[in-house]
């Protein structure tokens, strides 16, 4: 069923509370956007607002039958089917409104939903693999899809960039959420790669820093390494136009270098860096991406 129109009014308002809404609660994606073209900056935001209502929705559900009722809801929100109108919600207008300007697919936003159905649960991550596949559908998706708004639509070329860079930048998010996951129960950390040091689930669930829980760890930031580089090395002679949407990739070696201090404790507080310092490293960012060199820290 379309959607009948949307007066400009009624979307400015959506659009303003998608700012909002990820100015709150997904700082560092707000602060890169804000380096995105004037007309393609709402678009943007909207995304990155749509994600994080998807992402928020275990913190709101008290089991996972209602997260994944809200999780249908937006499936049919987006294919037109949801009951109600659906533009009274400001995150659904202005991302159903992003999504037939520059003609996303569809299928990446209900991937992206499906991928986020294991944070509904205590599930164990099997293997590295999965996790990179998770990351993928989420964190690599939002890079790409960004980068065909800021591109009007066009495929630059940039999937294999935005797939290692997406996991190195989730990686270094579920690393430092570590303390908050392992207080509800979740562990993104891989079984196989807990085992490989002599560590388990348990370990993490019961924030046991142990020699063999620090391995594990650290191996994990290896990994994010490994993608962060190999995401470099694919943005050669990246168009500047797209740079925004690569940004955030610029504080992924700062967090992961602040977890190599030797007085860092993984079940302490979320490591964070001062606002002016990720303003900075933003800022250089995207002067390097205008002038079509790699993303460096």
């Amino acid at each position: 069923m379309a959607l009948g129109p949307v007066s400009t009014d009624a979307l400015a308002w959506a659009y303003a509370e998608c700012e909002s809404l990820i100015r709150r609660g997904d700082r560092d994606r707000w602060l890169a956007s804000l380096f995105a073209p004037a007309e393609a900056r709402p678009h943007l935001q909207a995304l990155y607002a749509f994600n994080h209502e998807i992402a928020r929705v275990r913190e709101i559900v008290s089991d996972p039958l209602p997260g994944e009722v809200r999780f249908q809801w937006w499936r049919d929100a987006l294919e037109g089917e949801a009951r109600g109108d659906v533009r009274a919600h400001p995150v659904a207008a202005a991302i159903i409104a992003t999504i037939a300007r520059f003609r996303l697919p569809r299928v990446a936003f209900t991937n992206l939903i499906e991928a986020r159905t294991f944070d509904l649960y205590d599930d164990p991550m099997p293997t590295e693999r999965d996790l990179e596949g998770y990351c993928g559908e989420t964190s690599s998706m939002l890079i790409q899809l960004g980068s065909l708004i800021l591109a009007d639509g066009r495929d630059c070329g940039t999937a294999d960039a935005a797939g290692h860079g997406g996991v190195a930048y989730a990686i270094a998010g579920l690393l430092r959420a570590l303390p908050w996951h392992a207080s509800r129960g979740q562990v993104y950390m891989p079984l196989d790669l807990l085992a490989r040091h002599g560590a388990s689930r348990d370990d993490i669930l019961a924030r046991r820093g142990t020699p063999a829980v620090r391995a594990a760890l650290a191996e994990m930031r290896a990994v994010a390494c490994r993608h962060l580089s190999a995401a470099r090395g694919c943005m050669v002679n990246m168009p500047p136009i797209i740079i925004a949407a690569f940004l955030p990739l610029c504080l992924v070696e700062p967090y992961l270098q602040a977890m190599e201090n030797r007085r860092y404790d993984p079940f302490g507080t979320v490591v964070e860096i001062a606002q002016w310092r990720r303003q900075w490293l933003l800022w250089r960012g995207a002067r390097r991406g205008a002038r079509g060199a790699p993303l460096t820290c």
